[in-house]
C-alpha cells in the first residue's frame, strides 16, 4: 500500500514469504528508510538473542495479566514458527541486515512493549481471560474447529494471510477479545500512525518503507491518510551501519 513517500507492506512474523517479500522491495525499490513494528527494548532482543527470564520485578512493573499474556503469546508464536521453520520475528531480523547492508536507516515506531503489556494488564476483562483458557483447552490456535466456523478451510503458515482471512480473524479478535484488540492493535496503530505521520513531514523526499503485520496494514494506512491529527510519540532514527 502506498501513500506519497511511504509504502506499507503486511507480513507474517512466521512466514518464509514474509522473508522474500522484504528482501525482494528493498532490493528492487531501494527505500531511504526502513521503518519496523518494533520498539527498543524489541530491537536490542532481536539484534542480541535475549532470552527472557522470569523476574517478580518484570510481573510488578508491568502487572501480571500483562506478564502471562506475554509469555503464552510467545510461546504459542514460538510453536508456530518450528513448524514452519522460521523464526519468530526473522522478516524483521532480515530487514536489519539488509539496512546494515544497503546503509539505510531504521526508524523504530512502535509503541513501547511494557507500556503495551500495562495496557493489557488494566484492559484485559475476566471474560477475555476465560476465553482464552477455553480457546487453548479447545485447540483453536493449532485446530481447524474454529475455523471451519469462520468459513476458512486452512492457514498456510508459510505465507501472509490474504486480506479476507486477515478481516475474518480481526473481526473474531474484535469480538471475542476486546480489550486485546483495542490495546495490541487501535492503540498501536494510532502510535505508528503518528510516527510515520513525523517520518513523511521530516523526510519528504525519501523513500520510506514500513514493515508491519498484516492485521494492521490497512487501518494503519487509513490513519496516516487521514487529515486528523494524531498524538505525537518520540522515536529515533537509527544508522544501524554505524553501529
Amino acid at each position: 500500500m502506498k501513500y506519497k513517500n511511504l509504502t506499507i507492506i503486511g507480513t507474517s512474523h512466521i512466514a518464509k514469504q514474509s522473508l522474500e517479500d522484504v528482501k525482494s522491495f528493498v532490493e528492487k525499490e531501494s527505500p531511504d528508510i526502513l521503518a519496523l513494528e518494533l520498539d527498543k527494548k524489541r530491537y536490542f532482543a532481536l539484534t542480541h538473542d535475549v532470552k527472557r527470564r522470569v523476574r517478580i520485578a518484570d510481573i510488578k512493573r508491568i502487572g501480571l495479566k500483562g506478564f502471562l499474556f506475554n509469555v503464552v503469546g510467545a510461546w504459542i508464536e514460538k510453536k508456530l514458527g518450528k513448524m514452519v521453520g522460521v523464526k519468530p520475528g526473522a522478516e524483521m531480523i532480515t530487514a536489519i541486515s539488509l539496512a546494515k547492508k544497503h546503509k539505510l536507516r531504521l526508524a523504530l515506531i512502535d509503541q513501547d512493549i511494557e507500556l503495551t503489556l500495562k495496557r493489557i494488564s488494566k484492559e484485559l476483562t475476566l471474560r477475555e481471560r476465560l476465553n482464552f483458557i477455553v480457546d487453548i483447552l479447545k485447540g483453536v490456535f493449532f485446530g481447524k474447529t474454529e475455523l471451519k466456523k469462520l468459513g476458512i478451510k486452512q492457514i498456510d503458515l508459510t505465507k501472509v494471510p490474504p486480506k479476507t482471512l486477515i478481516k475474518k480473524l480481526t473481526g473474531m479478535m474484535k469480538k471475542r477479545y476486546p480489550g486485546l484488540y483495542l490495546v495490541l492493535v487501535e492503540e498501536r496503530n494510532r502510535v505508528m500512525a503518528s510516527n510515520l505521520k513525523q517520518l513523511i513531514e521530516r523526510f519528504p523526499a525519501k523513500k520510506i518503507l514500513a514493515i508491519v503485520g498484516a492485521g494492521h496494514e490497512e487501518e494503519l494506512m487509513d490513519m496516516v491518510k487521514s487529515p486528523y491529527p494524531q498524538i505525537t510519540y518520540s522515536f529515533k532514527i537509527r544508522n544501524v551501519y554505524k553501529q
